[in-house]
């Protein structure tokens, strides 16, 4: 087979796929009898389980760290790393800030138990045991965590030992070393139940800790294939509710969304799992690792770093470090947000807490930036003459008459604590800052934006002035008024700007802020700043071009990088074959891989995109996908589900006075396995 999912979604499948070929070689599953004495024989009923949770532990969402997402198997995962994070925790105050698991994940075991069926450390990795590394965990005062797999074998390649028919033993070693946390995966299960194999272990791990002394949290790691958040509430503490995250803005968004919708399952001692944190992996900016911490921080999901913290940057330790943000994941109410909206990429996440407060994510989805709003009577809280308004990231209070709103930029959130106190008049009113246009300009070419500053609070803002902060050989001119001696409750600051890059500006991605400043009546000046992701471009050429040979203002592909010209291949640049769909070859064009959008810039002079698209020929009979072509934020054009079976379908949109054009491959709504597809002969004619 040619096609290989996305990393994590590989352990995933290899490990099914095992478990078929193990199934249909006559293998039997092990027989629990063996081990637990729990599961029944074939054709009786199951028994009611003995132990059921809640048991106290858990009741805010664990955090710590896990070692999957930076290390895989590769060498460096060792004892030497596990005690390093544990040092890194304590002398850069993540210990202080609530993160206390040191957690490990696959490959720390030999491929084979010993002559007693007892699991044996890999003493390359760990030659002083597992218990010596817990040992010196918990000596920094912090709980140490371990992983396995609810089958005969671990889901990496190699397949270490599984717990399966197992559970007893392996509890009971977990116990005696000292482990806190088990994360239990799902690979190999040779089609047992998941309710019996996960609520086996939850026995195994209460007799255990019985018998040690040492309460177990314990992570189901089975990949929400089952709705765990059914089921699973009185079996573990908390459960994956999506497959493994990847370190890319669309993995992180894709999950996000598949999590988001179960807000009602989760709270204290039961836990909505979107996976572990890549925040500092180097595949997403700051900005959209912020959006990531903060909507796993609203979501009161687990906040398991994934980053190895001896290479991480200070931007990263700032990220993971943020108090403000941490609390609002581990409010001891336990509510997970919930979306009050989400149109056109614009999402709105309100969190009730535990002192009436709500905290609220402002999210942009989109590539620009985007003014995203909503109320305090929308968010839950009570009416107040004025509310306190807290920003999480920037640290600072302002108040509002009611409205909760910001511009944010493309791929961020603003995480906001607003509240009903009635201490609202000792901050300065909050103004949001407004914008049009901004996103793109052509070297050379005066473009036009315009800024608004709004005044959101009770009281007047007084010496409001309004500016735009370009690079030093950028040139900006206010074209109407950038000042006002006061702005009233309500009221806004409308300034126009002609804003010229140099005419040597090499394309490409520049800092450009708005700004607002101004005094509160008790003279306090307060600064808003909105930075943009602005990009200098170049114009579309006359005629009809090859998508595949035009520059792309931004992609995202579910695996790997979308490749030009050929199809979307493996992991890596460069490594498609010829685009084929239905046995016909195609020169040129797009491979990609669901969830995918690449965006080109049309500049508001071409008509229409047109293409043949399809699922390659090079995946497995079981990929699905649907093309769409947006113009700005309308789609202008799009196909029902496709299949390999189907030959390529032409596809055409009118992109008139458009000045983004975005095509979007998405899943045919079963996952993105298998999902190549293939955007054939693609032209744009301006």
């Amino acid at each position: 087979m040619r096609h290989m999912p996305p990393p994590a979604i590989r352990r995933r499948v290899l490990g099914s796929l095992a478990a078929v070929l193990l199934c249909a070689g006559g293998l039997a599953a092990p027989a629990a009898a063996q081990d637990t004495g729990e599961r029944p024989a074939p054709g009786r009923p199951a028994a009611e389980p003995a132990v059921k949770l809640p048991d106290g532990l858990a009741l805010t969402p664990p955090m710590g760290f896990n070692n999957w997402n930076s290390t895989h198997c590769r060498a460096e995962f060792d004892e030497a790393m596990v005690k390093g994070i544990a040092d890194i925790f304590v002398e850069k105050g993540l210990k202080d800030a609530g993160y206390q698991y040191v957690n490990l994940d696959d490959c720390w075991a030999l491929p084979e138990r010993d002559a007693n069926g007892k699991l044996v450390p890999d003493p390359k990795r760990f030659p002083n045991g597992i218990k010596a590394v817990a040992d010196y965990v918990h000596s920094k005062g912090l709980k140490f965590g371990i992983y396995t797999s609810a089958g005969t074998k671990t889901c990496n390649v190699a397949g270490f030992p599984g717990a399966l028919g197992h559970e007893r033993s392996d509890a009971q070693q977990f116990a005696d070393w000292g482990v806190d946390y088990l994360k239990y995966d799902n690979c190999n299960n040779q089609g047992v139940d998941a309710k019996k194999r996960y609520t086996a272990m939850r026995d195994a791990l209460k007799a255990a800790s019985e018998t040690a002394g040492r309460p177990i949290v314990y992570s189901i790691c089975e990949w929400g294939e089952n709705k765990p958040w059914e089921w699973a509430a009185d079996v573990g503490h908390l459960w994956r509710t999506t497959g493994d995250i990847s370190d890319s803005w669309s993995s992180m968004l894709s999950i996000m969304k598949q999590n988001l919708p179960l807000d009602a399952y989760a709270g204290p001692g039961h836990w909505n799992d979107p996976d572990m944190l890549e925040v500092g992996n180097g595949g997403m900016t700051d900005t959209e690792y912020r959006t990531h911490f903060s909507m796993w921080s609203i979501m009161a999901a687990p906040l398991l770093i994934g980053s190895d913290l001896r290479k991480a940057s200070p931007e990263t330790f700032e990220i993971l470090g943020n108090r403000e943000v941490i609390a609002v994941d581990q409010d001891p109410l336990g509510k997970q947000g919930k979306v009050l909206s989400s149109e056109n990429g614009r999402w709105v996440v309100a969190k009730e807490m535990k002192d009436g407060s709500r905290a609220v994510a402002l999210f942009n989805e989109t590539g620009s930036a985007q003014t995203v709003s909503t109320t305090a009577k929308a968010v839950g809280l009570p009416d107040a003459t004025a509310y306190t308004m807290r920003d999480l990231w920037r640290h600072k209070s302002h108040h509002t008459a009611g409205r909760i709103a910001a511009t944010v930029p493309a791929h961020g959130t603003v995480l906001l604590r607003v509240s009903a106190d009635g201490k609202w008049s000792a901050h300065p009113p909050a103004v949001e800052l407004g914008l049009t246009g901004g996103d793109f300009f052509e070297a050379g070419k005066g473009t036009p934006l315009t800024t608004e500053v709004t005044n959101l609070g009770r009281v007047p803002a007084r010496h409001v002035t309004a500016s735009v902060k370009a690079p030093g050989d950028w040139r900006t001119k206010a074209t109407s008024p950038a000042t006002a001696r006061s702005l009233s409750p309500g009221k806004t600051l409308r300034t126009s700007w002609q804003v010229t890059a140099p005419p040597g500006a090499t394309p490409g991605t520049y800092d450009v802020k708005i700004a607002a400043a101004y005094r509160s009546p008790t003279g306090t000046r307060t600064d808003n700043v909105l930075p943009l992701t602005s990009q200098v471009v170049v114009a579309p050429p006359s005629g009809a071009s090859a998508l595949g040979e035009l520059p792309w203002l931004s992609m995202n592909n579910g695996w790997g990088p979308a490749e030009r010209n050929t199809s979307n291949g493996e992991g890596a640049a460069g490594d498609g074959k010829p685009i084929t769909i239905g046995g016909k070859v195609y020169a040129k064009g797009l491979g990609v891989h669901a969830a995918s959008e690449v965006t080109f810039y049309a500049g508001r002079a071409c008509e229409k995109v047109t293409a043949d698209v399809g699922v390659d020929d090079e995946t497995r009979t079981d990929g699905t996908i649907a093309f769409e072509i947006w113009a700005d934020g309308e789609k202008a054009a799009s196909t029902g589900v496709l299949t390999n079976a189907m030959p390529a379908q032409p596809i055409s949109a009118d992109v008139s006075g458009a000045q983004v054009v975005r095509l979007v491959v998405t899943d045919g709504g079963d996952g993105i396995y298998a999902d190549h597809g293939d955007w054939a002969e693609a032209t744009l004619s301006c």
